[in-house]
This record gives structure tokens, sequence and C-alpha cells, in this order.
């Protein structure tokens, strides 16, 4: 029976992942009716913890937006680009992981994948290298940051007090480590630019050769007072977020008594709502003081994006979380002794549905659970945590499609075999370096 439940799930899954958007999340609920209806499996309650973090954060981001603020990290990030132009391929990468970092989303990448395609392509380099390294670098650069959703699921998975810094000092340097890699790795990908048959086709062109040859633009502009003012309180709550999970003494303390959502037993406030409170806070102080009012909050394209994201996570993840709790004993039983003495076997495990699910944070919150059910250590999950980057395998999310349709010199390739694309080299090169790297770095900290 077990066999064909885990079909149901993987077949719902295949086809939402096909749908991309809601369909994940709507096809994950019919899932859940099948299981309810034809094997009478007992639900287990949504994952109102992760809906609630996204919700909060993405909100808090949406302000930032609303306010100018995103605008701003993003010009500061596009002129440390354009004054190191010879060194686009590992200078745009590293730019996109800290601005990612700092934002909690992939999505501010969107500005910066023309200036770099532009500006390689103007320096005769090839446009693929740079670019495919940056995506996977805006990825890669979530799995730690303390304003991703991921991040805090995982937090809230592990549970115990000072999980947030732990993933924070293993998984940040982690993936910055694999990022590096993956800038390596495509440093010489492919034929030089005026080799390229390609390019050489389309300098025959005078329009394309105008646009080669044409004048770098300005990039000098005046930013809003509060434009800063946005980034400096969206930063302010990153350090009480960081500090709340790190250090959960300096949290106030409620008395002692029955556990609830937002509240333990011994009285201490749980990470969703230190993210939530800080996170909401924060978006209300910027509403306050910047011209993010209301109306043109919620009509930003951060905002907008939060529904797709709340309904994937609460159909794919309700569905998988019922489907692992009904057969919990069988599960352990055939997987216990492995995961236990080789981790990369689950590490695989979560690798492939990250492919499938296309969500750092429904994978977070899908997988790792069942990782602690089997008795993997926290470091060990910790450690692990960069594979649920691997959504990048088919080449469907929106970023990688950015990148391949901003680059006029169509170096940045999806593939004729659809996995044979510019992504996939430093993809798996950045994931397989950071779960090395979180290895060693969880053993050298003793976790």
């Amino acid at each position: 029976m077990i066999w064909l439940q885990l079909a149901v799930l993987l077949i719902m899954i295949i086809i939402g992942s096909n749908l991309k958007g809601i369909g994940l999340g709507l096809m994950g609920v019919l899932g859940m009716f099948i299981y309810v209806q034809f094997f009478r499996m007992r639900p287990v309650g949504p994952p109102g913890d992760i809906m609630l973090i996204i919700l909060s954060i993405v909100t808090a981001s949406a302000a930032l937006q609303a306010a100018g603020g995103l605008d701003y990290l993003v010009y500061l990030a596009e002129k440390l680009i354009r004054k190191n132009p010879r060194h686009i391929t590992l200078i745009a990468p590293l730019t996109a992981f800290t601005l990612c970092l700092f934002s909690g989303t992939s999505h501010v990448v969107y500005s910066l994948l023309p200036v770099i395609s532009d500006l390689s392509a103007r320096k005769g380099i090839r446009p693929e290298r740079p670019l495919s390294a940056t995506v996977i670098a805006s990825h890669m650069a979530l799995t730690g940051s303390p304003m991703a959703a991921c991040t805090a699921a995982l937090a809230t998975v592990l549970g115990y007090a000072g999980a947030p810094l732990d993933i924070m000092r293993v998984s940040i340097p982690a993936c910055l480590v694999g990022t590096l890699a993956a800038c390596l790795v495509v440093y010489k990908k492919g034929k030089e630019l005026k080799d390229d048959p390609v390019y050489i086709e389309k300098m025959k062109d005078p329009a394309f050769q105008a646009y080669i040859h044409a004048e770098e633009e300005s990039t000098e502009k005046e930013i809003p007072r509060e434009a800063k003012l946005s980034v400096a309180i969206f930063g302010l709550a990153i350090v009480m977020i960081v500090i709340g999970g790190s250090f959960p003494h300096l949290v106030p303390n409620m008395m002692e008594g029955n556990a609830n959502a937002m509240v333990n037993a011994d009285g201490s406030l749980k990470m969703v709502t230190v993210i939530s409170v800080v996170s909401l806070s924060a978006a209300a102080l910027i509403m306050l003081f910047t011209a993010a009012k209301p109306d043109k909050i919620v009509k930003s394209s951060l905002f907008l994006s939060m529904a797709t994201a709340l309904v994937s996570v609460y159909g794919v993840v309700w569905m998988s979380a019922t489907f692992m709790a009904a057969n919990e004993p069988a599960i352990r039983a055939a997987l216990g002794s492995v995961t236990a003495s080789h981790p990369w076997v689950f590490t695989l495990a979560v690798f492939l549905m990250g492919i499938l699910m296309f969500s750092q944070g429904a994978t977070t919150k899908a997988m790792m659970p069942l990782g602690m059910t089997l008795g993997l250590p926290g470091a060990s999950i910790i450690a692990m945590f960069p594979a649920v980057n691997s959504f990048f395998v088919l080449p469907g999310y929106p970023t990688i499609l950015a990148a391949v349709s901003m680059d006029r010199t169509e170096s940045t390739r999806l593939g004729k075999y659809v996995i044979n694309h510019s992504f996939m080299l430093p993809g798996l090169v950045a994931t397989a370096v950071a779960i090395a790297a979180g290895f060693m770095l969880a053993g050298a900290f003793g976790l």
C-alpha cells in the first residue's frame, strides 16, 4: 500500500511542477483528497508555521521594494559590477550572492541580469559564464539567509535554542565556497565569444553590431533618503531576528504554561513568533516613515508572488507531511539504519525532491522533518541544507528563464535535451561543494 501512496505523492508533485505557479499547491491538495477519500489517511496539521514565516518575510521585503530600498540595493550592486567588468564572471555572482543573502529573495537578481549580459558582451566575455553563475549564486544565498523562508523553516524543524546561528555559520560560508566553485568552473566555459558561430552570425546584423559597440550609459542617479531609511530598517530587522534566534535568553520570556503555536511550554517564544513580529513590525515602520503606502506594498511584485508561494507550500507540504506521518514506522525501518551510517543517501533524496518541488521552503519543510525522524543529527541536516537548491536541474525557474531571455548573444541556452543547459554544471558543482563544505564546517564547529 505504501508504494501506491508514494506513487500518488510523486505523480501529484510531477504534474504540479509542470503546471508551475499555484499548480504545485493545488495538485498537493488533490493528493490530500485522494489520501483521505480512498486511503483513509489521517490528515496532519497544515504547515502553518512556514506559511506565516513566508507571509511575514515577504511582506517586509515588499515594503522594502515599495519604498525603493530594493532599487537602492540593486543600484549599489550594479555600480560594483560595472567597476570590475574584466572580472565579471567572479564579481557578478558574488555581488548577487550578497544582495540575495541580505534581501532573502533571489528575485532581486532580475534587475542585475541585463547589466551583466550587456556588460560582458561588450567586453568580449561570453555572457553565459557570469549569467549562469549569478543565477546559481542567487539561489545558494538563500540557504543561510536570515531573511529567507527556507532558513527559518529549517530553524523551526531543528527546534533548539541557537539553531539559526548554527545554520548561518555553517550554511553561509559553505554556500559562498560553493558559489566560488561555480564561478571557477564556468570561468572558461564554452567558446570565446569571438569564436562562437552563433555570435559570428549575429554580428552580421548592423543592429546587433550597434548594440555591441554602444556607449555605456551613466549609472549615477539620485537616491531618495526614504530608500536608504527603508534599507536601514530592514537591516535592523535582520539583526534582531539573528539575535533573537541565536540568543533566546535576550528575548522576553512568558510565564510557563501550555504550549501553543507561538510560545513553548517553558514560556520561550518560538522562532516563528520572533520572525513574524520583527518582520511585520519592520514593514510597519517602513510604511510609516517612507512613501511605501499600503496600496503600493500590496501591488508590488514581491507581495503578489506571495500568494503563489503560500498556496504551493500549503498543498504540497501538507500532502507530503500526511504521507510521512501515515508511513513513519515503515520509512524508519527501511531507511533508518542506512541514513544513520550514510547521510549522503538522504542528501540525495532531498536533492531529488528539490528538483520536483521548485521551492527551497517547501522542500525544507517536507524533507527535513523526515531526516529528524530517521535519527539524523542536526549537524548533518544543516550540512545537507544546500541540496534544497536543486530546482535548477529542470530549467523552468523564473531566474533561469530570465537569464536566457536577456542574453542577446544567445550563449546562455536551455539545451536540446532539457537538462543539458547552461546552469547544470555550475549548479551541480556549487551544490556538491557547498554540501561537502557544510559537513566539514559542522565538524569544525563541533555541532
